[in-house]
């Protein structure tokens, strides 16, 4: 069977029963070329007679994007195929960088499709640990294909009615999971977390100041910031656009175990067994939810949401008049534009309606289960292991895992500075031959007094037991050496 064969009806055509298709229908259609080495992007449509040119190029395209999916999932392919920037920067095996003063043929342009999935890295293969957004889900894939398709914006419903009704959808049972009452909340998708914290700010800003909006800081007394000492960068990187400044961000040191920052919604339904970490949830004014991360959505995909409504309105409403006209025809209360900073937005919000639609609330749980089966069975084998030592003792407490590797030279030496100044040098080294060989990837850090150490994450669904045996040992023997 040809998946790749489109449909002869007419998208949207009502399929007829009584009256059979002619075969002389399909045999007047001409196929694309498979050489496209004389063609250009001219002859694609809107082009007088390119509907089949069309078809031909994006059928190839899409078996392009079809075998980077299949092959993601090879264990035996390459994490990445690591080449240094002056290398992609001059050129390899015809791949370039620079814009052409005329036309490049389809041909190339498909060349150059597979050059940039070639050297790219495949943050769907099962061995990438290197970040939570990771995974690469079909059903997420296929929605971020229709919105691009659709290239439709996210400001008014007149323009994106049925995108903006899935949005309304989502929001509300993302604040039911937080824990808020139907009539209260609001919220939006924003791009990515840091915005969403920095939405997050900027209303309670405006909250307490609703001054700011006309009249700027220097009508405010000067104003701190209180987070803890494990919050993300983004608070600090908003105080700085915000203009409160990153010196009066004030860091709180945290002895409590389990905090809202921390907090991954979908556990909260899921894992009975963590419910009690987050039964306060509720009690924010505010919360940042990624998708794109723990849920496996491809990215992008972020939300914040508030629980007083109105109140992103009310902050960021200018009501430009080309856009935000009242007397239109329907409820202008879905008309979302003037609620959001950049007032148009991409449509982030169908993927993650089609994969809740077809893993329904039990398989996303089911998926957040696994990684944090996996998060647990790394941190007993790294006990099993003496060539590696645990940064944080305690069973992890959600899907990141944190451990030093001890090479050999250094396993006889007593604690101390001299030890500490040598490991903090082996995650970096290992790391560079990791990505020199590609079969793994996984990120490093150092975190206030502890120097380098692994930072496992776990949220690829696609991550087996078999791929973390794979993983230690192969920190085993790129530092058998050091």
């Amino acid at each position: 069977m040809n998946f790749l064969k489109l449909s002869d009806r007419d998208f949207g055509e009502t399929a007829s029963t009584d009256k059979p298709k002619r075969s002389s229908e399909f045999s007047e259609r001409k196929l694309a070329p498979a050489d496209f080495s004389g063609i250009y992007s001219n002859d694609l449509l809107p082009a007088s007679g390119g509907e089949e040119m069309t078809r031909g190029f994006l059928q190839e395209l899409v078996g392009i994007l079809l075998g980077f999916i299949c092959k993601s999932n090879q264990r035996s392919s390459k994490v990445l195929d690591f080449h240094h920037p002056h290398q992609l920067k001059e050129g390899l095996e015809g791949f370039s960088l620079d814009l052409p003063v005329q036309p490049e043929t389809l041909e190339q342009l498909l060349v150059d499709c597979r050059d940039t999935l070639k050297y790219g890295v495949s943050t769907g293969h099962p061995r990438f640990f290197n970040q939570l957004s990771s995974g690469l889900d079909v059903i997420g894939v296929a929605g971020e294909w229709l919105t691009s398709t659709a290239n439709t914006n996210m400001f008014t419903y007149e323009v994106s009615p049925v995108f903006l009704l899935i949005e309304e959808a989502l929001l509300k049972k993302m604040r039911s999971i937080v824990g808020w009452a139907d009539d209260e909340g609001d919220g939006l998708f924003c791009p990515g977390g840091t915005i969403s914290n920095l939405y997050s700010i900027l209303l309670a800003r405006y909250h307490f100041y609703p001054e700011v909006k006309t009249r700027g800081m220097g009508a405010l007394p000067r104003l701190a910031m209180f987070t803890s000492e494990h919050s993300h960068y983004s608070i600090k990187k908003s105080a700085a656009v915000l203009g409160i400044g990153t010196e009066n961000v004030v860091v709180v040191k945290l002895q409590i175990p389990y905090n809202t920052k921390n907090y991954y919604p979908m556990c909260r339904i899921f894992l009975f067994s963590f419910v009690f970490v987050f039964c306060f949830i509720f009690r924010a004014c505010s919360v940042t939810w990624n998708p794109h991360k723990m849920m496996g959505v491809p990215l992008q995909c972020s939300a914040i949401l508030v629980k007083k409504r109105g109140l992103l309105q009310e902050c960021n409403k200018l009501g430009a008049q080309y856009l935000f006209q009242t007397d239109k025809p329907y409820d202008v209360s879905y008309d979302t534009g003037d609620k959001s900073i950049q007032c148009g937005r991409h449509v982030d919000v169908f993927k993650l309606w089609l994969m809740w639609k077809a893993k329904g609330s039990d398989g996303f749980g089911s998926q957040v289960n696994k990684c944090l089966e996996n998060a647990e069975y790394l941190y007993d084998q790294l006990q099993k292991r003496t060539e590696f030592e645990l940064v944080f003792k305690n069973k992890p407490e959600h899907s990141n895992v944190c451990f030093w590797y001890i090479p050999p030279s250094l396993r006889s030496l007593p604690p101390g500075p001299d030890r500490d100044r040598r490991l903090h040098q082996v995650a970096p080294r290992i790391k560079g031959r990791m990505m020199e060989k590609g079969s793994v990837l996984i990120g490093y850090q150092p975190l206030g007094t502890k120097v380098n150490f692994f930072r496992c994450v776990f949220s690829n669904p696609a991550t087996q037991q078999e791929d973390i045996d794979f993983l230690l040992d192969e920190i085993c023997q790129l530092g058998a050496d050091l």
